[in-house]
């Protein structure tokens, strides 16, 4: 089993117990034992239990009764292959990583609301790309949050990280041209700006936010080339809708949900992907700097129902 797999399953602890509940225990989950319309029912519960949404539920679900109607004798086990199965096709071509090949400094945004973990997010994205060989630098362009530059500059000191930030209260638009030119002139691959919090219907914020884009644009009209929201994972399928008004008014390249080992809905995942179609580039399932990981849907789908890799 591979280190990265085995945080996948860690991280989905609390998830992976809905489907526990369904069969008793994690080894029930592969056994030869027949099923019967009472486990089916409790299947069905389960997957709505984790927040995996009522679409794809009913996917599932669909192929599960076929399968029973053709086969009575259908046993646990093989329930469980069908629902990877499913999940694995819903989510095709939700995983996607940063083309490195990409005209750098490549500009990372990062969006959302108030708690959804960004300025800690941004930290882990330059630890994770600074230990893969792609250099870093981070932009504090939350300048609204009184206590935002003191956790990215505590962040930047424990993780080593290059950061070009200013005092309460600056333009963040500034903060922005300026790690972007500091990008630039260092020869970094990778400008990570951190942003304030603002909730979807604040107009204010939203158009501050608006600004940054287009000062980054006087530099360079694709700047920047990705803007990731970053999701707080407690949240779940609720996050939907400042999703939608997020990539209306700022337009979004993908997501980050973080926070995913704290919450049974980690299901949530495939209900964003469904609604959104935007990929899902990292997720967060811990505290520490090394449990921000790059989402596959594989290691996702495997841990979530509790498949046993070599």
């Amino acid at each position: 089993m591979s280190e990265i797999f085995q945080k996948f399953k860690d991280g989905f602890k609390k998830s992976t117990l809905t489907f526990h509940s369904v069969f008793g225990s994690i080894d029930s989950l592969f056994s030869s034992k027949k099923i019967d319309p009472e486990t089916i029912d409790n299947v069905e519960e389960a997957l709505y239990n984790a927040d995996i949404g009522v679409e794809s539920t009913k996917k599932i679900m669909d192929e599960i009764r076929i399968a029973y109607e053709r086969d009575p004798s259908l046993r646990h086990q093989e329930i469980t292959t069908i629902a990877s199965s499913v999940l694995k096709n819903l989510l095709a071509g939700s995983d996607r990583k940063l083309d490195s090949d990409e005209k750098q400094p490549i500009v990372i945004c990062l969006v959302g609301i108030n708690g959804s973990g960004k300025t800690t997010t941004a930290a882990k994205l330059g630890y994770h790309f600074n230990q893969n060989g792609l250099s870093t630098i981070l932009g504090a362009c939350d300048t609204f949050r009184a206590a935002a530059n003191e956790q990215i500059q505590s962040w930047a000191k424990t993780l080593d990280l290059d950061l070009v930030a200013s005092q309460e209260g600056a333009d963040a638009a500034a903060v922005a041209y300026d790690a972007y030119q500091a990008a630039l002139h260092r020869g970094r691959n990778i400008l990570i700006l951190d942003t304030a919090g603002r909730l979807h219907t604040k107009g204010r914020l939203m158009e501050e936010l608006k600004k940054i884009k287009r000062v980054l644009q006087k530099k360079d009209p694709i700047l920047p080339q990705h803007s990731w929201l970053v999701i707080d994972g407690n949240i779940g399928s609720n996050s939907i809708e400042q999703a939608r008004q997020f990539n209306k008014q700022f337009g979004l390249t993908g997501l980050i949900i973080t926070k995913l080992d704290g919450t049974s809905r980690g299901g949530s995942i495939i209900s964003i992907y469904q609604e959104l179609k935007l990929p899902v580039y990292f997720i967060g399932l811990g505290e520490k700097a090394e449990d921000l990981l790059p989402f596959t849907v594989d290691n996702y789908v495997d841990a979530l129902l509790a498949l046993k890799k070599a």
